[in-house]
């Protein structure tokens, strides 16, 4: 077998015992235990450290100081320097995600989004802009967070029109509180349009959210936030989401938008390699020093890569998805399904595929250095 690359005694995540991998022309074409190949090939030994494909961001709200929903056209370089930035990060590809906003401004995000991802070239060493998740503008105004609640809208098939005009082919998530619509036309409508369901931001009860996932909602956005907590007697939204094997639930590892021993309650009731995937859930100031920063017409206040409006109200994060998986480690959890939940699972949920022949060789090597109980990971260099 011709290869320009093979990477030996890899702990590669799906995986059992040590593997091989052969690159050819960036291109993954052969994993297995043993492997044949000239003597002569180039050869990455991994000493039994973990590898995987980079992360896949499927909640991010900006960066390097632009927000998402104030996109426009001049903006377009900018938005190559995050894709650049978010490659460094460890990122392969991401859904930028425009929150609650005027319609006009949601448009005029998603006309420059269209633009961008019609010229995106075969550039190496970039994010890819996969499309868009729309997180809003359908959501509960009880549990809107830092939703500006003057741009809420009813859950409607001729607002959700209004809202996706031309630019439905690129969104490919939405965000909504199913409690909005009993009669769940909305979601088959969306779903028509190949546009993942996410409940969220929603007060449904468990019966309310049974009846969405029946209707082929399919996801659950930053699970245990903006939605009521579980409980012994109403397990709600978040509960059915638990016990639904068709469910994936997005989840944000920085310690405080859910606690470590919450974490491990969900990690520990749901099955990894479909129900949960990391999100970072990043604001614009990801990439820019601890601030104020403004925040459409308010100012967020970050902190320790923590995002909150001035009156406290929790509003995301700055910290980079891979840190999702660091903290995650740290808190306990089993490294390789930690490392799964940020580059397996996000693909799982959008049905992507994850490492395996075929794929792009855009591989991260994960280190666990035993005396300082620290994780680290570095891009492996193909040629």
């Amino acid at each position: 077998m011709r290869v320009n690359q093979l990477i030996i005694n890899a702990r590669v995540v799906g995986y059992q015992d040590l593997q091989q991998v052969a690159i050819q022309e960036r291109k993954i074409v052969a994993i297995a235990p043993t492997l044949d190949h000239p003597p002569i090939t180039p050869t990455i030994n991994l000493e039994r450290d973990w590898l995987s494909l980079g992360g896949i961001d499927l909640q991010i709200n900006g960066g390097l100081g632009l927000a998402f929903p104030d996109l426009e056209l001049e903006d377009l370089p900018k938005l190559e320097q995050i894709c650049e930035f978010l490659w460094q990060q460890g990122v392969d590809g991401f859904l930028p995600t425009i929150v609650t906003t005027s319609i006009n401004k949601i448009q005029r995000s998603l006309a420059t989004i269209t633009q961008f991802m019609a010229n995106q070239e075969e550039k190496e060493d970039t994010a890819k802009v996969l499309g868009v998740h729309l997180e809003g503008p359908f959501l509960n105004y009880q549990k809107r967070g830092a939703h500006p609640a003057k741009y809420l809208l009813s859950l409607t098939i001729e607002n959700i029109k209004q809202v996706l005009g031309d630019y439905s082919h690129i969104v490919k998530i939405m965000t909504l509180a199913p409690e909005l619509d009993s009669s769940g036309e909305t979601i088959t409508y969306l779903l028509d349009k190949n546009i993942i369901v996410s409940l969220g931001h929603s007060l449904a009860t468990a019966s309310q959210a049974q009846q969405a996932f029946a209707q082929g909602a399919s996801m659950v956005t930053h699970a245990f936030n903006a939605m009521p907590s579980l409980h012994h007697r109403q397990p709600g939204l978040l509960g059915a989401a638990i016990v639904n094997p068709d469910v994936y639930c997005g989840l944000i590892a920085d310690g405080n938008h859910v606690s470590p021993t919450m974490l491990e309650i969900i990690l520990k009731a749901s099955n990894y390699e479909r129900g949960i995937f990391l999100v970072s859930d990043a604001l614009a100031p990801i990439g820019l020093p601890d601030g104020v920063y403004p925040w459409d017409e308010r100012e967020i206040i970050v902190t320790n890569g923590t995002a909150r409006l001035r009156d406290g109200t929790l509003s995301g994060t700055t910290l980079p998805l891979l840190v999702g998986v660091q903290n995650l480690v740290k808190w306990g959890c089993n490294l390789e399904k930690a490392i799964a939940m940020a580059t397996e699972s996000p693909r799982k949920a959008m049905k992507l595929p994850g490492i395996s022949i075929g794929q792009p060789a855009n591989l991260v090597r994960w280190h666990w250095d035993e005396q300082t109980k620290d994780l680290t990971w570095k891009r492996l260099n193909q040629s």
